[in-house]
């Protein structure tokens, strides 16, 4: 039966996607470690789907200022993914490239946003590749945008994309582990439902 929204998935559906999203996460890792030129790991992930409130409340709190990349998918699936940068993981990254750590991301000028930007798409394209391969799916990719603004704010934007479907989220929680400390960031995988089924079905267990 096909789904009709997020929370129609049942635990066998959740765990395809979250096998999906540790090869995901393990190959943004990769990237990331690369960029930065020292080790970089990553936690067991897992997906959840939950709703706003839930969500700000796994990532941080509705008044915190954090940077976020946006890209959209099409082709084969359409949706969107968002990659959140807290303020030690953003600064671990900035002080790696641009020698440069802040005391908050009001403080950060072009350069730095600029930068917290091409490592969220390297993130975002790193995960995406590894799960077209995973699915045998084609995925285009959008030029990425940015925006520094309060948590609660960022996460309204795929809850107006998809409103009218679902007030649910697909949530991947997996931190970065650099130089022995774990670094709290939020991606989220949002396909619609339309492609959500495609996937599914395309793994056999829709």
């Amino acid at each position: 039966m096909k789904l009709k929204s997020y929370e129609d998935m049942n635990l066998q559906e959740l765990d395809v996607m979250k096998e999906i999203s540790s090869i995901g996460t393990s190959h943004a890792a990769t990237s990331l470690s690369k960029l930065l030129q020292k080790e970089v790991r990553i936690s067991i992930p897992e997906v959840s789907i939950l709703g706003y409130e839930e969500t700000v409340e796994r990532i941080g709190t509705i008044e915190e200022l954090v940077a976020a990349t946006l890209v959209r998918m099409s082709n084969e699936v359409n949706g969107l993914m968002l990659f959140v940068f807290k303020l030690d993981l953003a600064n671990v990254v900035l002080g790696k490239l641009i020698g440069q750590e802040y005391g908050s991301f009001e403080e950060m000028d072009e350069m730095a946003y600029s930068a917290l930007e091409e490592v969220g798409n390297i993130i975002i394209c790193s995960y995406v590749n590894a799960f077209t391969k995973l699915v045998d799916v084609e995925i285009d990719l959008s030029v990425p945008s940015s925006t520094m603004n309060m948590l609660g704010g960022i996460l309204t934007v795929p809850i107006a994309e998809y409103g009218y479907v679902t007030d649910k989220l697909m949530y991947i929680n997996a931190e970065f582990i650099i130089d022995g400390k774990e670094l709290s960031d939020g991606l989220l995988m949002l396909p619609d439902i339309e492609s959500l089924n495609g996937i599914l079905e395309k793994l056999g267990v829709s």
